[in-house]
């Protein structure tokens, strides 16, 4: 005869299993607090370094692309002071300072040369206007930037005279661009200068946007127009010189129908 059925304990069929609580593992924490230690000592000691340690200051300013400046020009300009650390310059308000007291500077790359130089490499402005101020020149560089007044008139640089005309169709032009903007136009037009005729031109004259005109070596003109069609102009320019050598007079305005004149 079979004996009394022993009670099964019922079990549940569904349900997420209970999580089991697992206690931290001890030695993962103590390598992680480590870690954020020796990070925190090894920043602290880098910044110590760049900042505060006597082994990255700054004992040498040197100045190099100088053509009219001198060295110690720049450097006195630039106010970096000897012995801050070298990580501190501020390379933007060094070029800043420098373009602001010494406009010749066209720009400047300020370099660390560690762990004890800065170098500024300089880069100055080139002349290639002249804009005469009593027995002075007013020098303009090729963005029409008048950057310096000089004694002597450096070569190669043209002469530029703004002869405005202030009446009729002329006056509404200067109204609408401005001596600034009309003195850039004179700059464009030198640029597209073929290189003989560069080397000739004594004035360049601007009496409005479309009227500008050179003045050449011998008595010679050329009448450009405005500076739109440049290297056309040029081309014509080239042209007419080469076919009429003994022409005193060259009108390029219209670069498609070129004339010349000999008076």
């Amino acid at each position: 005869m079979a004996g009394p059925k022993t009670a099964e304990r019922h079990r549940p069929t569904s349900g997420p299993p209970r999580p089991r609580s697992r206690r931290p593992r001890l030695p993962r924490l103590r390598t992680l607090l480590l870690a954020v230690v020796l990070l925190a000592v090894l920043g602290g000691g880098v910044t110590w370094v760049l900042y505060g340690s006597p082994w990255l200051r700054v004992e040498r300013v040197t100045a190099t692309g100088t053509v009219v400046l001198r060295p110690d020009q720049v450097r006195e300009a630039a106010g970096i002071g000897r012995g801050g650390p070298l990580i501190s310059v501020d390379s933007a308000a060094v070029e800043e300072r420098l373009r602001r007291k010494l406009p010749r500077i066209d720009s400047v790359d300020v370099i660390r040369s560690w762990p004890h130089e800065i170098t500024l490499e300089v880069t100055e402005r080139t002349p290639v206007l002249l804009i005469e101020k009593g027995d002075r020149y007013v020098e303009v560089d090729a963005k029409g930037v008048r950057f310096a007044t000089v004694d002597k008139a450096p070569k190669g640089a043209p002469l530029l005279k703004m002869e405005l005309d202030r009446s009729g169709g002329a006056a509404a032009s200067l109204r609408r661009f401005g001596p600034d903007r009309l003195r850039r136009e004179a700059v464009k037009v030198v640029a597209d200068l073929p290189g003989a005729v560069a080397g000739d031109t004594v004035a360049v004259k601007v009496g409005s946007y479309d009227s500008i005109a050179l003045e050449l070596t011998g008595g010679r003109t050329v009448a450009w127009g405005s500076s739109e069609n440049g290297r056309l102009k040029a081309e014509a320019l080239n042209g007419l010189m080469k076919a009429v050598p003994k022409a005193r007079h060259f009108d390029v305005s219209v670069p498609t129908a070129p004339a010349s004149s000999a008076s």
